[in-house]
């Protein structure tokens, strides 16, 4: 239930705020005062998008505020799913900031929209002259039916499962494409990464192949340097071998007579042993080379090899050429893995489509159960309105197609008179006959759906006479049920409210702005004389306005 609203700083409205309690409340005022204002305000908290062209003053921000008693409503599983926090008192705020953004905050928590929508949709029902058309929507029909046949569960169960097909078909009309282009790429991908594998490629290998190359490629003169290395060494006269052993040999003798003197005799000893010891290695080294043509040349083309596949590749290194291997290998791997995909997506699209057939014929049992209780309950209630001799009827056919809202095909046509052939609605109505169309709908659906809240904008639009008498009983039996507030432009509908709220403009130093006020019986009495009968109020007008009243 609507408990509050407050605006501030939105269009006309300067600083307004109006408590609302159970039953019928009408909100009237003259063409102009501002009522489609309040309910734009109402709509802002609801989810709709802001205009910062609608805040009075631009230099400060609008805020719009609704408060809503909300504890019989089981609310609390979409707030726990949407992380917000609960309490039986909902409080909801907008703001449009000067600079045009606007914020969103369920109970002081931010938000956005598309959660304020969730929300608002289970708590308060706004209905615009403009919904009226929506009657004749296949969509909107779907919900009235549904409502009716208690579907909600089942339909939620196959709206997620019907989305949950559409995304394994998309993922498989996606895999069936990689597939192709796998199948399209195989051959190429197959020779690269053959090719690649065939190299047998290591890590380090490219250093060490361009390190023996250049052993290789200057053999002889190593070979020339370490001989002469050699030779020197062992020269009989000032060679390399005679120096350190006639130095060695001097230093033993007066090693005795000094620590110091015993100390370089044994370093020098050391730098002997290190010195034969690199004679060795370079001995070694010069045993082991070789001059080898033939191992030569498979160096040069190893490197080659390695070069080549490098420029081929548009790389700079082995360890670059063995990443591209790998992505070569996956995408051969792909292939195989797509088609196994593939057919683990058609069985679960093919065990969804029996699940979703099933609920579909749920879904279609439960509706066609609900219509004639509909369809009986409509003829009544447009009796009612006065609309004796329409007649609807309710077309549901079930197909083989898994549709938005099932497997059905659903169609509301009327025949507004005797003899008059049922066409769909929206051809042959009227305004004021689909106004009160939507109304009898509306009252039907109030007796299933827990709504805390409705709002009417001139639901009575087009009518007159007994008939805005009927539509005034019908909407304070619908109070019984649930919160109802109706903009009306008629006295008779006025008249049946139990509470009474008149939006009016008033004129300040800043300009024009709009107000509302509940009224008093007094004040009730004068404004229903002044709908009756101008603003001139004449007694006959009060007698009438009292008599509506009784």
């Amino acid at each position: 239930m609507l408990l509050s609203l407050t605006i501030k700083n939105y269009a006309l409205i300067r600083d307004l705020a109006v408590d609302f309690t159970q039953g019928l409340s009408i909100i009237t005022g003259e063409t102009g005062a501002g009522k489609s204002i309040l309910l734009g305000g109402l709509s802002l908290v609801l989810g709709k998008r802001a205009d910062s062209a609608l805040v009075y003053d631009k230099g400060n921000k609008c805020v719009v505020e609704a408060r809503f008693d909300v504890k019989q409503y089981g609310l609390l599983p979409l707030f726990e799913k949407e992380d917000l926090d609960y309490d039986d008192e909902l409080i909801i705020r907008r703001e449009i900031l000067p600079n045009g953004k606007s914020r969103a905050f369920v109970n002081d928590t931010p938000t956005n929209l598309n959660i304020l929508s969730a929300i608002s949709s289970r708590i308060i029902d706004i209905h615009s002259q403009h919904e009226t058309l929506q009657l004749a929507d296949s969509s909107y029909q779907f919900n009235i039916v549904d409502s009716i046949a208690g579907n909600e569960e089942l339909l939620s169960a196959y709206t997620e499962g019907r989305e949950e097909m559409k995304r394994l078909e998309k993922e498989l009309e996606q895999l069936h494409e990689k597939e192709a282009q796998a199948l399209r790429d195989h051959d190429y991908n197959q020779f690269i990464f053959q090719e690649l594998e065939d190299a047998d490629l290591e890590i380090d290998e490219q250093d060490q192949l361009e390190s023996e190359l250049d052993k290789l490629s200057h053999a002889e003169e190593i070979k020339s340097t370490l001989n002469q290395i050699l030779e020197e060494a062992d020269r009989e006269s000032f060679g390399l071998n005679e120096i350190l052993s006639s130095v060695k040999s001097s230093l033993s003798k007066i090693a005795r007579y000094s620590d110091s003197y015993e100390a370089l005799s044994r370093r020098w000893e050391s730098l002997n042993i290190e010195a034969r010891d690199l004679l060795y290695e370079v001995e070694s080294e010069n045993d082991q080379l070789v001059h080898d043509p033939a191992e030569l040349e498979r160096v040069e083309s190893r490197l080659q090899l390695i070069h080549g596949l490098e420029k081929k590749h548009g790389v700079a290194s082995i360890e670059e050429l063995l990443n591209l291997k790998s992505e070569y290998a996956k995408k051969l791997d792909e292939k195989e893995q797509a088609s196994e995909r593939i057919e683990e997506i058609e069985l679960e699209i093919k065990d969804l489509k029996e699940q979703l057939r099933a609920l579909g014929d749920s879904l279609h049992k439960n509706r066609k159960a609900a219509l004639p209780e509909f369809t009986d309950k409509m003829v009544k209630t447009l009796v009612e309105l006065e609309m004796k001799n329409t007649r609807l009827r309710v077309s549901l056919e079930k197909g083989e197609g898994l549709l938005k809202n099932g497997m059905d095909e659903l169609e509301f046509e009327i025949s507004s008179d005797k003899g008059v052939t049922f066409e769909r609605i929206g051809r042959i109505a009227s305004g004021g006959e689909m106004s009160r169309l939507m109304l009898a709908v509306k009252f039907i659906l109030s007796e299933y759906a827990s709504l805390p809240a409705i709002i009417f904008d001139e639901i009575d639009s087009g009518v007159s006479g007994e008939v805005s008498n009927r539509i005034a009983d019908l909407l304070l039996r619908m109070s019984a049920n649930m919160q109802v507030i109706s903009i009306t432009h008629l006295p008779q509908v006025a008249s049946k409210g139990q509470q009474h709220y008149q939006v009016y403009k008033k004129e300040a130093e800043e300009g024009i702005t709009t107000n509302i006020k509940r009224l008093n019986d007094d004040e009730r009495l004068v404004h229903l004389a002044e709908m009756l009968g101008g603003s001139k109020v004449t007694d006959s007008a009060l007698a009438h306005a009292r008599q509506l009243l009784s």
